[in-house]
């Protein structure tokens, strides 16, 4: 059988940038991000440290899930994460190194295009390397109270996304993101990120989201049948697919893409971590398949999870370097 996924690894073609504001700080943020070579998955770099050492975008780097996946080590750590990596998941990126001169990836319009944008104007480059793929072979689910999600075997990448709100304007809304569909620019990439008008006035009484405006949130209105933003929804169902892109974002957390039909309700990240988390405990539910090409793979032995963290259960399957390594000159 084949598997419809693109068997090569891909970087970006040149280096692009942009400048934002940081959603919790309010401060001024510049990214770059530059091509780099095959097996260096996404690597954060922080330019305002005393220090080169980078954090390896992966599951077992996230330190806080409150409001935003935050990841980090010993020297540093950086948050909203999410949508930068859904862009780069989304326009099928393996290698890519980040840098950027705050500890938040920048909010911009509170969604992925911006990002998806920067990438589609540099382009991709395939490269001189095999992908490796985390297939799901049986289902595997994490839940946390009425919260849960599930994995299931499914030859692509599909996500069902439910949520269920009290209020008018969203109540239940549900979305299915296909990747074959080729779609990502269209159907998510442009969903932002929504909060109510009081908890958005409660986080800047508390020293948070100072950079929070209706220029990169949906502020829902106090009569929960509007928003306060001018321009209104961008979707019907913003709300969710908004949910989705998050989840496709932290997913790339686990520094391969994957093969499986993901359905979550009433999910965030610290539910996402705790899926990933399940995953990397259940190695008897999937395999790491080695593409040969276009036709042909290879399924990789097993590591067993038992005493073992995900990032080793995870990582030694795939060519990163350590976290102390400098930048390469």
């Amino acid at each position: 059988m084949s598997l419809p996924i693109d068997p090569f690894q891909y970087t970006i073609r040149d280096s692009v940038s942009c400048c934002g504001v940081g959603l919790h700080s309010g401060r001024t943020v510049n990214l770059l991000i530059k091509p780099a070579p095959i097996n260096n998955g996404i690597r954060f770099f922080r330019t305002d440290m005393p220090t080169n050492i980078h954090v390896q975008a992966h599951m077992d780097k996230v330190v806080d899930t409150q409001l935003a996946t935050t990841i980090g080590n010993e020297f540093f750590q950086v948050s909203t994460t999410e949508h930068l990596l859904a862009a780069l998941r989304g326009f099928g990126i393996d290698n890519a190194d980040v840098e950027l001169d705050s500890a938040e990836v920048p909010i911009m319009d509170g969604s992925a295009e911006p990002f998806f944008l920067l990438l589609k104007v540099t382009g991709k480059l395939k490269q001189n390397g095999l992908r490796k793929i985390l297939r799901i072979t049986k289902p595997i689910s994490y839940h946390d109270g009425d919260k849960h999600l599930t994995i299931s075997p499914y030859n692509g990448l599909k996500v069902t996304g439910e949520i269920c709100f009290d209020d008018t304007l969203i109540m239940k809304q549900c979305f299915t993101f296909d990747f074959g569909t080729d779609c990502f620019g269209d159907e998510i990439a442009r969903a932002r990120t929504f909060g109510y008008v009081e908890q958005v006035e409660e986080l800047w009484a508390n020293g948070l989201a100072l950079g929070g405006s209706l220029a990169n949130v949906i502020a829902i209105h106090w009569n929960r049948k509007s928003v306060l933003n001018e321009d209104g929804l961008r979707y019907d169902d913003e709300f969710i697919r908004h949910k989705v892109l998050d989840l496709v974002g932290d997913l790339a957390l686990l520094g391969c893409p994957v093969l499986g039909h993901v359905e979550t309700y009433k999910a965030g990240h610290a539910q996402h971590l705790g899926l990933m988390q399940a995953i990397a405990a259940s190695p008897e539910s999937w395999e790491i398949v080695g593409m040969k090409g276009k036709d042909s793979y290879t399924v990789f032995d097993k590591v067993a999870a038992k005493s073992k963290t995900a990032s080793e259960v995870l990582i030694p399957f795939f060519n990163y370097k350590p976290l102390s390594s400098p930048i390469a000159s």
